[in-house]
């Protein structure tokens, strides 16, 4: 079986699985206890308008997707924060339109077509060197973040007015949230994929959350759950010609539903 590990596109896909594996549901989390698991859609919707942009300018799509991410993930919050717009209408805004601008822009640029499938179901054979440096090096950056920002972030989902009472920064941190939200799912296109990132930051969580343990230990469950659906999606999709992204989606249900019958 590990003579999977003789190809190098194999070895750029683990070590870029596994890094998306850890990061997706430490943000993920957090999005899942403020009830705001429909921003890992949008922002997934906003990163392809961010690839098509790439393709369009013949920029490194990673790159515009990532300024794409980012700046729509500031947008958003500060939409949300004004609260001139309610959230979900904030975020069903951002999805359908972003959407609607990707196709647009797909429509002009000719003789894409057959690319545009590994970043919206992911392709374990098209994560290049450069591809894994970014996911690798932006994700540290992930990590590092949460690691720094932990206590706030947990304050601001757990009860965000004592939060604020508490003179935390609570806009800052929420927007820094979005952002790193953003990060994460750009990243995870080549192995997950645009339209199944969402899943992969929600579902572990949802597993971890039903042995109601405490919120650290919910975390580190959930980042286990997510290491094995990616891990054996991985191995699943190599040795039976499957898509990766929809392959380790599926892992990660199944392991929800076995978690459900033995909690």
């Amino acid at each position: 079986m590990l003579e999977i590990f003789q190809y190098d596109f194999m070895i750029r896909a683990f070590m870029a699985g596994l890094m998306i594996a850890v990061i997706a549901p430490l943000i993920g989390i957090f999005l899942v206890v403020r009830r705001y698991s429909l921003m890992a859609d949008t922002l997934a919707h906003v990163s392809l308008l961010g690839t098509a942009i790439g393709f369009l300018t013949k920029i490194y799509p990673f790159f515009t997707a990532i300024i794409v991410s980012i700046l729509a993930a500031v947008g958003i919050e500060k939409l949300r924060a004004s609260k001139k717009i309610m959230g979900e209408s904030v975020l069903a805004l951002f999805l359908s339109g972003s959407l609607a601008l990707a196709v647009v822009i797909f429509s002009i640029v000719k003789g894409i077509n057959v690319n545009i499938g590994s970043y919206l179901f992911g392709s374990i054979s098209t994560v290049s060197s450069l591809d894994l440096l970014f996911i690798l090096g932006l994700g540290l950056l992930v990590l590092t973040s949460i690691g720094l920002l932990y206590k706030g972030f947990f304050l601001i989902s757990l009860d965000e007015e004592l939060a604020r009472a508490s003179g935390i920064p609570v806009n800052l941190l929420n927007t820094i949230l979005v952002v790193l939200a953003g990060i994460t799912i750009t990243l995870s296109m080549r192995v997950v994929g645009i339209l199944l990132i969402g899943a992969l930051m929600v579902i572990p969580v949802l597993t971890a959350f039903q042995f109601r343990r405490s919120f650290m230990l919910t975390l580190i469950l959930s980042v286990v759950f997510s290491i094995l659906a990616v891990t054996i999606g991985l191995f699943t999709s190599y040795y039976f010609d499957l898509a990766s992204g929809g392959t380790i989606v599926v892992i990660s249900l199944i392991i929800f539903l076995l978690t459900n019958i033995l909690s």
